[in-house]
């Protein structure tokens, strides 16, 4: 599935929660090249949907998806409280394990050196492959979600982005402003 496919099908998509959660994972999974859960774990030990867990507050809770040791996710309805949905997994935390995270403390010397390195500015001056392919597969998101071809120069990216900003001061001016997504 690519970028532009996703978000043709996604964007005309008005089901509850319940109806397109499982599915839309499943695409992301596809746009993504991630295996879906029911192929990276048929046994769903470690990755799965609808995953039970306990409630801190007290009580039984369903996280959508989960997958040990790296997240868990909760879907909410079209435009809800994302607020709610983070809330919701606050609640699940302790039942569903902590995220592992990177040492922050050095084993030795080397060690040391190494992570005095590891900062944001070296990160994006190294440019890794990785990252760049996330950087292009976001802007080719965001460029379809505007209707825009793909890779445009920083000459047209200038214009559409001056049109955007004209549209919207006189929709402001006027009262009233829409969206286009």
């Amino acid at each position: 599935m690519t970028v532009t496919e996703f978000i043709a099908k996604w964007r005309r998509v008005d089901l509850k929660e319940r109806s397109a959660s499982q599915q839309h994972f499943l695409d992301l999974c596809a746009l993504v090249g991630h295996q879906p859960p029911a192929e990276a774990d048929p046994t769903g030990v470690d990755f799965c949907f609808e995953k039970g867990a306990s409630k801190a507050s007290g009580g039984e809770g369903w996280a959508d998806v989960w997958k040990r040791g790296h997240f868990a996710w909760e879907y909410k309805g079209r435009l809800a409280n994302l607020t709610a949905a983070y809330q919701q997994l606050l609640q699940y935390k302790d039942a569903l394990g902590t995220a592992r995270y990177v040492r922050l403390v050095p084993v030795d010397e080397k060690a040391g050196l190494a992570l005095q390195k590891r900062t944001l500015t070296n990160l994006y001056n190294e440019r890794p492959t990785w990252l760049a392919n996330a950087h292009r597969t976001l802007d080719d998101a965001v460029f379809a979600a505007y209707g825009w071809p793909p890779s445009p120069t920083d000459d047209e990216l200038l214009a559409k982005l001056l049109e955007l900003n004209l549209a919207m001061s006189s929709a402001g001016a006027s009262g009233s402003a829409t969206t286009a997504v």
